[in-house]
């Protein structure tokens, strides 16, 4: 395990793995654009350099970018294009920084259906490969709660988004534990981690596994609600999540925190916090 959280960048893209140091952590996610706008200035080559000399200096292992929540590459024809350009300029920026995983939610097709979306995500995903200079950065889908219409709640559909790639060594799968326990994967018990496992590697593959988001969820197993909790405080618990930390089929992953931010009663820091359990869970008893 790789341990890392998804931090601000405010201040600038580096000041997150400034961040990653102080706790303790050998990976960052980050956004490389705003997540809530489609328009985003030019990234400048002097941050590029900074970035790229504070990760050497500071020995950040594994760069995780998360796309934009604004993209659905599943959605109808106008959504489509501004989602395919968005996501062409975060896999250029991915690409200038030396980031590793570009994470991407896949995306919802409304009426049209799972198949037809199924049949978008893959043809724009063909076309932003082809046309993207960086061969560094691979295109990660994450699993999805399956909310609505959303594609990636279940493991069957990324395998057939995966399958329909032209080129499959650019892609892989993120897992999201709040997400796949939400759409009725149960990580709650040692034998509940290994069956979901198990599942994964038939349907997808684990060699495809390439990062996990480490969250526990608020909601209950099935809920289809993406409700993010700490670590141990929700409904898979801290039994199931040490299950899963000590996989060592999942060997030497980056796994990065997206819990709840902000500080606790005492004012302690929340992924400082996170990151103490998730260290002891690890080490087991």
């Amino acid at each position: 395990m790789i341990l890392g959280a998804h931090l601000s960048v405010a201040g600038g893209l580096h000041r997150a793995l400034e961040r990653a140091r102080r706790y303790g952590f050998g990976a960052v996610a980050i956004f490389v654009r705003s997540q809530l706008r489609w328009q985003a200035p030019p990234l400048e080559r002097q941050a590029v350099r900074l970035f790229r000399r504070r990760r050497q200096e500071l020995g950040i292992g594994p760069v995780l970018a998360h796309g934009s929540y604004l993209t659905n590459l599943a959605g109808a024809a106008a959504v489509r294009r501004k989602s395919i350009a968005a996501v062409a300029d975060e896999l250029d920026r991915c690409g200038r920084l030396g980031v590793d995983y570009y994470v991407l939610h896949p995306g919802s097709p409304g009426e049209a259906g799972p198949r037809v979306g199924i049949a978008r995500v893959a043809g724009a995903l063909n076309r932003l490969l082809a046309s993207c200079r960086h061969r560094r950065v691979k295109v990660l889908l994450e699993t999805t709660a399956g909310a609505g219409r959303q594609l990636g709640g279940r493991f069957e559909e990324l395998a057939e988004i995966l399958s329909r790639l032209e080129r499959p060594g650019r892609f892989g799968v993120c897992l999201d534990t709040c997400h796949v326990f939400a759409a009725g994967y149960d990580l709650r018990s040692p034998a509940a981690c290994r069956r979901t496992l198990e599942r994964f590697d038939r349907i997808v593959g684990l060699e495809r596994l390439l990062a996990v988001h480490l969250n526990d969820s608020a909601t209950a197993l099935g809920s289809r609600r993406d409700r993010h909790e700490h670590i141990g405080r929700g409904h898979i618990g801290s039994r199931g999540l040490a299950a899963l930390l000590g996989e060592a089929r999942l060997g030497e992953l980056p796994m990065i925190l997206e819990t709840p931010k902000g500080t606790d009663e005492q004012g302690r820091d929340w992924d400082e916090l996170n990151a103490e359990v998730v260290r002891r869970l690890r080490a087991g008893p």
